[in-house]
C-alpha cells in the first residue's frame, strides 16, 4: 500500500494541474501552443494564429482565453497589438512534478 501522505500530496498536484491539464487536452490548443513555441521570443498575434490554425478570430480568441486562464499564455501589448507568448514558469514545473510524483509512485508499487 502507498504512502497516504503522497497520496494526499499527488491529489494537491492534480488539483495545482487541473486548468492546465484541460487547457491542453484539447488538440485546437495544443495547435496553437505548438505555434507560439515555433514563433519563439516575438509571439503571436491573433491574426498569425488564424492564418496558422485556420480557424476564425473568435475561435482563436476562445482558445487563448482558457490557456491565459490557465497561466499557460501571457499577452504582451505594443500599442494597440496584443502578442501572445507562451509563459512556462510555474505551469511546467507543476507538470513536471506531477509526472514525476506519479512515476515515483508507480515504481514503488512494482
Amino acid at each position: 500500500m502507498l504512502d497516504s501522505e503522497k497520496l494526499n500530496n499527488m491529489k494537491i498536484d492534480f488539483k495545482v494541474c487541473t486548468k492546465v491539464l484541460a487547457a491542453i487536452g484539447d488538440e485546437t490548443r495544443q495547435l496553437i501552443i505548438v505555434g507560439l513555441i515555433d514563433a519563439g521570443c516575438d509571439g503571436l498575434r491573433v491574426g498569425e494564429i488564424t492564418a496558422q490554425t485556420h480557424l476564425s478570430r473568435p475561435a482563436v480568441s476562445h482558445h487563448l482565453k482558457i490557456l491565459k486562464e490557465a497561466g499557460i499564455v501571457v499577452i504582451h501589448k505594443v500599442a494597440t497589438m496584443n502578442y501572445y507568448y507562451l509563459d512556462p514558469t510555474s505551469w511546467v514545473m507543476n507538470l513536471k512534478k506531477l509526472i514525476t510524483n506519479f512515476e515515483e509512485m508507480l515504481v514503488k508499487q512494482e
